[in-house]
């Protein structure tokens, strides 16, 4: 069994304080509108689909341009990337800067497309 890289462990470090949710809860939350999704993935990924209804602050802008967008530090935020990873580390920070109902996608956009959820 290989041993995991830093990035690996920084991502199971951020694992430890966030929440994962399956790719049908997160459309039903996003449907009842009672969150918001955000893609945290480049914007040349972007450009190639996406979760439907989602809004696009990639990982390296997310905490700079997240209270424009989502002032209720109590609104519900779901971030995915394209495997969970980034996705937990953006909502590691998001949680660290005071958002209280951050979630990751557990497996991302992929596990999005393999649960058959609609993409744009």
């Amino acid at each position: 069994m290989t041993q995991p890289n830093r990035f690996q462990k920084l991502v199971a470090d951020a694992k430890q304080r966030i929440t994962e949710i399956s790719p049908a809860e997160a459309r039903a939350q996003v449907e009842r509108d009672d969150a918001i999704l955000i893609d945290v993935r480049e914007e040349s990924d972007w450009r190639h689909g996406h979760a439907a209804g989602a809004k696009h602050l990639s990982k390296g802008v997310i905490e700079l341009e997240i209270e424009e967008q989502v002032p209720d530090l109590d609104r519900t935020i779901i971030c995915y990337c394209g495997g969970g990873g980034r996705s937990a580390l953006a909502a590691d920070n998001l949680q660290k800067m005071g958002y209280r109902n951050v979630r990751s996608l557990a497996g991302g956009l992929r596990a999005w497309k393999e649960a058959g959820l609609p993409t744009e």
